[in-house]
């Protein structure tokens, strides 16, 4: 048996505060691994996991404000794909617009952390393990 978890449910446990797409806070979650997509910022997406959460910290941010607007568009619409389930901005820092614009067009939340990239990164994945990891139930008698 598998359980689901949803971005509303993620983000009430790891008290992430929700900044954009409210409405799309009922989305799944199904793999616990996340991404920090440096590379998909450079422009690299051949292995791009997009069904992971997205992580971005204070490098993908810096990263992403040196791109000119046009690009940082076009980069973040590539980032924002049906199957992402959210991303998180750690360190209490606030999303690119082209970010907002791109998660608005496809359906997926923003959520903000206040703690440092790293650290949101391992709550973020212990949560989803301890959550996600398969289970069973059996039915037991006791006979004396």
């Amino acid at each position: 048996m598998k359980s689901n978890v949803t971005i509303e449910k993620l983000a009430e446990k790891l008290h992430l505060k929700p900044l954009h797409g409210l409405e799309y806070l009922n989305r799944e979650v199904t793999t616990s691994e996340i991404s920090r997509p440096g590379l998909e910022l450079a422009g690299y997406f051949n292995f791009y996991p997009a069904e992971r959460i997205q992580l971005l910290g204070r490098t993908e941010l810096s990263f992403a404000a040196q791109l000119s607007s046009q690009t940082r568009l076009k980069t973040m619409r590539r980032l924002c794909t049906p199957e992402t389930p959210c991303f998180v901005i750690a360190r209490k820092l606030l999303p690119p617009e082209e970010l907002v614009q791109a998660a608005e067009e496809a359906k997926i939340p923003i959520l903000q952390a206040s703690s440092r990239t790293t650290h949101v990164s391992s709550s973020v994945t212990n949560y989803l393990e301890s959550r996600l990891a398969p289970r069973t139930s059996m039915h037991g008698v006791l006979v004396d």
